[in-house]
């Protein structure tokens, strides 16, 4: 795709939706502490969250994560080698209401879907504290166009929700149960995902340095009742 944007549009921003899974289990490396609900970064210079700077190689990628990495790269060096508009998006975890996450993706809206199905939710190692930043899909839509509006070339940015927009499992479960009301039925499986990440947040001051317009619009609890209400409407008209 990135040769034929070349041959055909090369002054046409590209914009590639990466992951933050080009880290690898890098970020598990960081000096970690246990609070009661979440665990936290230890060293203070992490407070932000990971940044772009952060070393992609020497560590643990699904395969999943690998490709992810070689279009990252080319995305980078078409941008660099041909000064193409380009920019990969190393993105935390995207939803919002139209999302239809499964077990091992999209941890958010399906636990929200278990919830709501009165289906028993798994909780994957780590005492259920491990942390992720959730972004809505309209505030990823909008710093594309950002980004297509003013393009550069070669850039990379962690997409994220940051550290407002972040959540364990264990306060994931608790805020949803404070939504509906109900108990969440769920059960601890002593033993992590392979190459999962203990903590991470998603540092967005590169992003908001480059594009000081664009901001997150949707917090933490705007996400959580969108997905929510969407699970609801889905299983009404299922019925």
């Amino acid at each position: 795709m990135l040769e034929a944007a070349r041959q055909a549009v090369p002054e046409c921003p590209f914009a590639s939706l990466s992951t933050n899974k080009v880290y690898g289990d890098a970020p598990n490396d960081l000096a970690l502490k246990e609070l009661e609900t979440r665990w936290e970064y230890a060293d203070e210079s992490y407070w932000t969250g990971i940044p772009e700077t952060f070393r992609i190689d020497q560590s643990k990628h699904s395969i999943f994560g690998a490709s992810k990495v070689a279009a990252d790269v080319m995305v980078q060096e078409y941008g660099r080698y041909f000064g193409m508009p380009t920019c990969a998006l190393r993105g935390g975890c995207l939803t919002g209401p139209s999302h239809s996450g499964v077990e091992l993706h999209g941890f958010l809206s399906y636990l929200i879907k278990c919830h709501l199905t009165e289906t028993k939710y798994n909780v994957y190692g780590y005492k259920g504290k491990q942390v992720r930043d959730n972004i809505h899909s309209l505030d990823v839509a909008r710093f594309i166009a950002a980004f297509t509006a003013a393009p550069r070339a070669g850039e990379v940015y962690n997409i994220g929700g940051g550290r407002a927009n972040s959540c364990s499992i264990l306060e994931a479960v608790t805020k949803i149960e404070d939504i509906s009301g109900q108990k969440m039925i769920y059960e601890y499986v002593d033993q992590n995902r392979s190459g999962d990440h203990i903590c991470y947040i998603s540092d967005l001051r590169k992003m908001k340095a480059h594009y000081p317009r664009w901001r997150i619009t949707k917090s933490l609890d705007d996400i959580f009742q969108e997905v929510y209400n969407s699970w609801n409407v889905r299983a009404a008209v299922a019925q």
